[in-house]
């Protein structure tokens, strides 16, 4: 490394972030990154470890080690450290086709394996690729890469979320002709309208699919394939296909009064939402929250958004139901390093919700009994506490209490994909409801040129993994044409 000693000369240091009663007025972006001096000594933090697992790609007994995609993180930090940012882009770019993306959406699985962070703070690796890529966007360094080469072959690929785009990315580049199907307005999927602007702002992905569009990737919105494009027709314009669209059936409460206006899913909520934001107009079915006691039933990443998108909304009160237990603080025995560290982490939303109500919304154990509601309108959610056994949660005599509400947004996770293409392809699904492949690792459905990807292949997973998925089915995809 450029700097052998750097990790035992520097702390890590982090970026800051605008007040939360600043940032809650808008939908902008609320990092505020470090100097590219200060990042320039972040990355000095890199060690020369021997051993990376920060860029290992591989899986162990279902808990991920390493980043998904295999950057050359250390080679990458040692060029930014050396002030060779654009070299730092290329070496970036041979693994990852979506850096914007990542080093804002993504939890950071490269630090959780980072061999400096098993003993000490990680190396600041999301925000050192962050740094690199708004730096080439500012320098105007992103250009159009043409294809080399023509195989004279068509591609139709179903669904522009992530893997969509990092399938139709590569399979341009291999020189094959890419038409992306899209059932929304815009490209992007969850990238789009599933996660919200002040998370991922939607000029990057904009800007992201107009650079495709002049490589020569065409794009079909607005088309849902299997309704507006028919299945037949596409199979037999296209020497292949391939499905990325997504694990979007999303799993709803099974209790009295689940019909009551004001119930919604999160993925609807938040599309919504988004669509409002980008185009300033009421969208039917867009709950209106101002003032609005809201509560939102499950955890993670979708239901931290949720509680932020309805805090910028106006909500009266957040509470955040979550039927899981709470983490432990530090790992436990049976999650060492270099695993994914499964401890309690405070997103941005729950910071937002402890400043602006004092305490923090998240509940755990705790699972909804019934929704109340008068004149068709939820008024109230019944709540119970939970206890977890070996058999699975047992609701707790006596800990049910009835709440106000005026809004539930379902944050509960997804089923799989929907069925419609399924049907219509007569695919093959396993016991999850996913897309099943012929071969562990192909890609390739049990119709000879379809081919499937992300979610809708490996089940609800993060951003970076739907690109690597893309990345690979691409590839898989290319092969087969190219023995035809």
């Amino acid at each position: 490394m450029g700097k052998a000693t750097g990790f035992l000369e520097y702390e890590r240091a982090e970026a800051s972030y605008l007040p939360v009663g600043e940032r809650i007025r808008g939908w902008d972006e609320f990092i505020v990154p470090q100097a590219p001096a200060a990042l320039t000594t972040q990355a000095a933090r890199c060690m020369d470890c021997g051993v990376p697992f920060c860029h290992a790609a591989f899986v162990v007994e279902g808990q991920s080690i390493g980043c998904p995609l295999a950057n050359l993180i250390p080679e990458i930090n040692d060029l930014v450290y050396r002030g060779e940012l654009e070299k730092a882009y290329l070496r970036m770019s041979r693994t990852h086709p979506f850096p914007e993306f990542t080093s804002r959406v993504c939890p950071a699985l490269c630090e959780g394996s980072c061999t400096l962070g098993e003993h000490e703070p990680a190396v600041t690796i999301k925000e050192i690729e962050r740094y690199v890529i708004d730096e080439m966007i500012r320098r105007g360094k992103l250009a159009p890469r043409m294809p080399r080469v023509s195989t004279g072959k068509r591609v139709a690929v179903v669904g522009s979320g992530p893997s969509g785009l990092a399938c139709a990315d590569l399979l341009n580049q291999l020189g094959n002709a890419v038409t992306v199907f899209e059932r929304a307005d815009r490209a992007g999927g969850l990238l789009m309208y599933g996660i919200p602007n002040m998370k991922l702002d939607k000029n990057l992905v904009l800007g992201r699919v107009g650079l495709m569009k002049d490589e020569g990737i065409r794009f079909e919105l607005g088309a849902e394939v299997g309704t507006d494009y028919p299945v037949l027709s596409v199979m037999k314009d296209f020497d292949a296909v391939v499905l990325c669209g997504g694990s979007t059936a999303e799993r709803t409460l099974n209790v009295a009064g689940a019909e009551l206006f004001g119930v919604m899913t999160a993925l609807r909520f938040l599309t919504q939402s988004t669509a409002n934001v980008l185009d300033g107009r009421l969208i039917d079915g867009l709950p209106n929250i101002d003032g609005r006691n809201v509560v939102v039933v499950g955890g993670g990443d979708t239901g931290t958004d949720c509680v932020a998108t309805a805090i910028r909304r106006g909500a009266a009160s957040v509470a955040q139901i979550e039927i899981m237990p709470e983490p432990p603080e530090e790992r436990g025995a049976d999650n060492p390093w270099p695993l994914w560290a499964r401890v309690k982490k405070t997103d941005y939303g729950q910071h937002e919700a402890i400043e602006l109500f004092g305490a923090d919304p998240r509940e755990y154990c705790t699972t909804v009994k019934e929704i109340i509601g008068e004149a068709g309108k939820v008024t109230g959610v019944k709540t119970v506490k939970v206890e977890w056994r070996q058999t699975g949660a047992v609701e707790i005599s006596g800990t049910e209490i009835e709440r106000p509400c005026d809004i539930v947004l379902t944050a509960m996770g997804f089923t799989g994909p929907e069925r419609l293409l399924i049907d219509q392809l007569s695919l093959d699904t396993d016991a999850a409801g996913r897309v099943a492949v012929r071969q562990p690792g192909s890609f390739r459905t049990n119709t000879p040129t379809v081919f499937t990807a992300g979610d809708m292949r490996r089940g609800p997973s993060l951003v970076v993994w739907a690109i690597d998925e893309g990345r690979r089915a691409a590839q898989c995809c290319h092969n087969y044409l190219a023995e035809r």
